[in-house]
């Protein structure tokens, strides 16, 4: 029949004697035979490696997201290049030109971004011929730790929602607090040395919780979406922060401009490496919170009400899950995380002082730390410390080769695009598909 009306025929099962159909899991031809290792679970440890290389996983698809967004971000370091740009008036003639003079530009930026966060290779000689110390060689890890710091903890507060089902906006309102209360109980608290630094960034933390429990009791009481609480949020704990800095007893008395008291030395984060280096404490904090935040989703009973409620609210609730008390406790604790970013700006080694941008964007950076580590803890350590990187190297970037340290932040913006576009990534790529349901599982996991 499917000859005669000129259609294609069904597709018949597989029976004892037939040839081999197409594995859709391997993606190989009929008849054919895959590649030993390749969608079995068997063959050598390095053939299932090349075989899964290049498919749509979690791993892949990240890496190709940044390879991406470099490559974007060289073609507005040449565009922007006005030298470059003249070279290319000419490019039929001489396209030697145009090209050597795009790599040139391209390949410095690139590369003082690359001195500024990780190492410089002229420090390392210095320090090994000895005309140099071995300060100069550890400065940009040091400069990357310390901007890495205040992301991890906005970052881990926002992921920690994004599981629980909320979308907490609230990040920079909620470190603005607990910089507020840090900063208060560091100038204003009589304490000796370790009590004063505990009881600092123990009020950042409470400062932070504050301002947390804020969205989540609205939310759980009235239904109130976080989103617009928290945002709400935001703009008065900015003003607040204003505020508070003018007032007797809190502003600098020997200043004209809105600036507060310094933070007794005695309440600052002890300097790891000492000397000029800025890296502090705050790094191995935030490595334990970390941990803390991993334990606590994937090990304790809060963690399991918390995703359960995140992946179904009223499934959770009819299964005698408190979901009020879930989502209040959950911006409790998201703020608290975030309060603890805030005080790490001011006593930490970034500021001593309250300003009014003392906080900068560490809030809404940490939502794009969150996306880009995939909303679980050590993937938003790991995402932050990349963060970190880029600012660190930008301003060497920026100083050394010219370039604005805007495009650091067009960089974050692309990543976390092409990592929030898995499909594009995969298009442009081919990737194969193998792994595609997958990815987008792991993608909207506590959304």
């Amino acid at each position: 029949m499917s000859e005669l009306g000129g259609g294609t025929a069904p597709p018949v099962k597989k029976r004892a004697g037939q040839a081999a159909v197409a594995d859709p899991d391997t993606r190989t031809p009929a008849g054919t035979k895959a590649p030993d290792g390749a969608g079995d679970g068997h063959g050598s440890l390095g053939s299932r490696f090349l075989h899964n290389l290049w498919a749509a996983n979690t791993y892949t698809v990240t890496v190709l997201a940044i390879l991406l967004a470099m490559v974007i971000g060289a073609i507005l370091i040449i565009i922007s290049d006005p030298e470059v740009l003249a070279a290319y008036g000419y490019f039929t003639a001489r396209p030697g030109d145009a090209l050597g003079s795009s790599w040139a530009v391209v390949s410095e930026a690139y590369a003082n971004l690359f001195k500024g966060a990780v190492v410089d290779p002229a420090a390392v000689s210095a320090w090994i011929d000895g005309s140099g110390g071995w300060q100069p060689v550890l400065a940009p890890i040091s400069e990357t730790l310390t901007y890495t710091t205040p992301l991890v903890f906005t970052g881990l507060s926002v992921a920690l929602a994004f599981r629980g089902g909320l979308f907490n906006i609230g990040a920079q309102g909620q470190a603005t607090l607990g910089v507020i209360l840090a900063a208060l109980a560091g100038f204003l608290l009589p304490l000796p040395p370790v009590v004063h630094l505990v009881v600092a960034v123990a009020a950042g933390a409470l400062g932070g919780a504050i301002w947390g429990f804020v969205p989540g009791f609205l939310k759980a009481r009235t239904g109130a979406h976080e989103v617009i609480n928290t945002i709400m949020l935001n703009y008065v704990a900015f003003y607040l922060l204003s505020w508070v800095i003018m007032q007797n007893g809190v502003h600098a008395p020997d200043r004209s401009d809105a600036i507060s008291r310094a933070v007794d030395p005695s309440a600052q984060l002890p300097r790891l490496l000492g000397g000029d280096l800025r890296v502090h404490a705050g790094i191995l904090l935030a490595v334990v919170v970390t941990g803390a935040v991993a334990w606590l989703l994937n090990r304790s009973t809060f963690g399991f009400e918390l995703r359960a409620v995140g992946a179904n609210p009223d499934a959770a609730r009819t299964a005698g899950i408190s979901v009020t008390r879930t989502y209040v406790l959950l911006m409790v604790i998201a703020g608290g995380l975030a309060g603890l970013g805030g005080a790490n700006m001011v006593v930490g080694s970034t500021a001593n002082s309250l300003t009014p941008l003392v906080v900068a964007q560490i809030g809404f950076d940490g939502i794009l730390v969150a996306l880009l580590g995939r909303v679980t803890p050590w993937g938003v350590a790991l995402a932050a410390l990349l963060f970190g990187a880029l600012q660190a190297g930008g301003n060497r970037m920026q100083s050394y080769s010219g370039i604005s340290l805007e495009l650091v932040t067009v960089l974050q913006a692309l990543i976390v695009i092409f990592i929030a576009a898995p499909a594009l990534v995969k298009a442009i790529f081919q990737l194969r598909a193998a792994r595609a349901a997958r990815l987008q599982t792991s993608l909207a996991k506590g959304w």
